[in-house]
């Protein structure tokens, strides 16, 4: 467990906040100036590396419908008879996909905040290439990151060890101290009630813990399945001799058993104590335990008994694993040649008797010299294990993960403006060596943006020009215009006068 006290004591919390202090105070401020602190850039889809465009502000490039608003359709021309090849996408349309992509959008940022916490993987911490040879100060960074890794690795571990610690018993020995007295009281000849002329004695049966830490402290009952005192069969008769306790599920737990009688001589009482095994213990057959070397045990640990005698003895079938070829001391006890391993546990159902009691003798003495003598007994217990207690409340505990969960999100927003003043301090370098070249790629730029945030098809910029409408297609798609127009106008007149059409 010194592992396990090493890795609580740090938790994670010194890595993250190591990697805090590193990318504040060395990455972030040799990127940043004051002047990318003004305007926040943002690459757009389609630009060449180098070449960014602002998030606020007014659109570069000229005016005009290839740059602002919704493209208008092509004049001469009703959308629904257009060519399929130079089809464009209605304005109604155009919003009705803008509302619906700012619904999916917005549902899909809630989703993304809820979640962000568990999707971040350790790759978002990770710096860019480009940075880390800008700034060489950041490999003390990346290595804290492997550091943190692998401490995040040794911590899953050992709390996968403790869940499975947990899922099996943990059980310690410790010492219970039985004290066992009596009290006498003679026969009043003054006394007015019927109790106090007759000369009885009380016996008491107590117990504690030695060497109990625990704050809570167990009830002196709660270790016994049942207590039988069983008294002098000549003087109280077969059926007042025998005084029981057994556990039920509304038993009330005590600190002591008191017994009173009648009778004034002295006394010889037998205690039959059963302890309360968790998980039940089992008293092997004497055969079986002269073989296995067990006198009482848990039923799992009597099988890993017999399975350990059978691999060290090799009685397993090297033909078929699903059998045990028995030897001369299996045979004695199984009483057959040879049985399957599913076959175990019901043939050992009939080996395993309940475990004998605890058996104290005792003399009740009415002596009053021996009135202040007390009996003491040690007996042999098993408590829960005090470690498994600070194993689950290890496990439970959500204190330090909230810390380091907040140190998580502040390393990543971290790193996400030293990004962003990356990407600040790309776009002003690309600027300046080429201001002319810069401002074309970005117009181009903008130009495949559009199309594609418009769906357009076509080549908006050969449409503005009047060349373009006297190619062989444009007399088609007037006739065809006026075509449709009539149409429409015809159904009007026909609606209105109630003419049929036949």
């Amino acid at each position: 467990m010194g592992s396990l006290c090493a890795v609580r004591s740090v938790r994670g919390q010194k890595p993250r906040v190591w990697h805090l202090v590193l990318l504040e105070y060395f990455v972030a401020p040799l990127l940043s100036s004051s002047s990318f602190q003004k305007t926040t850039f943002l690459s757009r889809p389609g630009m060449p590396s180098g070449a960014r465009m602002p998030h606020q502000g007014a659109p570069m490039g000229p005016p005009g419908p290839p740059y602002v608003g919704s493209p208008s359709v092509r004049p001469g021309m009703p959308q629904t008879v257009m060519e399929t090849t130079r089809k464009r996408t209605a304005p109604q349309q155009v919003q009705q996909q803008q509302v619906q992509q700012q619904v999916q959008q917005q549902q899909q940022a809630t989703q993304n905040r809820t979640r962000s916490a568990k999707r971040r993987k350790m790759a978002d911490k990770i710096l860019p290439q480009r940075i880390r040879e800008l700034v060489p100060e950041s490999q003390a960074y990346m290595d804290l990151l492997a550091f943190e890794r692998k401490l995040d690795q040794t911590i899953m571990r050992k709390r996968v060890d403790i869940q499975e610690a947990l899922k099996r018993p943990m059980k310690q020995k410790r010492k219970l101290r039985l004290y066992i007295s009596n009290t006498f009281n003679p026969a009043k000849s003054d006394a007015d009630d019927s109790d106090g002329s007759i000369a009885s004695w009380e016996l008491r049966v107590e117990g504690k813990l030695l060497d109990d830490l625990s704050k809570q402290k167990r009830k002196f009952s709660s270790f016994f399945k049942s207590l039988v005192i069983e008294l002098d069969k000549d003087l109280y008769g077969p059926d007042n001799h025998l005084v029981e306790w057994h556990r039920t599920p509304t038993t009330q737990e005590t600190d002591g058993f008191q017994v009173k009688r009648p009778g004034d001589v002295s006394v010889r009482c037998t205690l039959l104590l059963m302890l309360d095994y968790q998980p039940p213990q089992f008293k092997l057959d004497p055969r079986l335990a002269r073989l296995l070397g067990i006198h009482t045990q848990t039923r799992s640990a009597i099988i890993q008994a017999l399975w350990q005698y059978i691999k060290t003895n090799k009685l397993q079938d090297s033909h078929d694993k699903e059998y045990i070829n028995c030897d001369k001391y299996f045979q004695q006890i199984f009483d057959c040649p040879r049985l399957k391993f599913s076959e175990i546990p019901q043939r050992l159902t009939n080996l395993l008797l309940p475990p004998d009691p605890i058996v104290i003798n005792h003399i009740i003495s009415v002596d009053p010299n021996d009135q202040k003598k007390t009996a003491c007994y040690d007996i042999d217990v098993e408590v829960e294990d005090p470690l498994k207690g600070q194993m689950s409340s290890f496990l439970l505990s959500t204190a330090n993960q909230q810390e380091i969960t907040a140190l998580d999100n502040k390393i990543h927003e971290t790193i996400e403006s030293i990004n962003q003043l990356k990407i600040q301090r790309d776009f002003m370098l690309s600027f300046s060596k080429d201001p002319k070249g810069y401002i074309q790629d970005l117009l181009r730029s903008q130009s495949r943006d559009l199309k594609v945030m418009t769906d357009v098809v076509g080549n908006p910029e050969e449409e503005r020009r009047a060349e373009f409408y006297h190619e062989p297609w444009s007399q088609e798609a007037v006739s065809r215009y006026f075509y449709c127009k009539i149409q429409q106008r015809r159904q009007e007149l026909e609606q209105s006068l109630g003419v049929r059409n036949t």
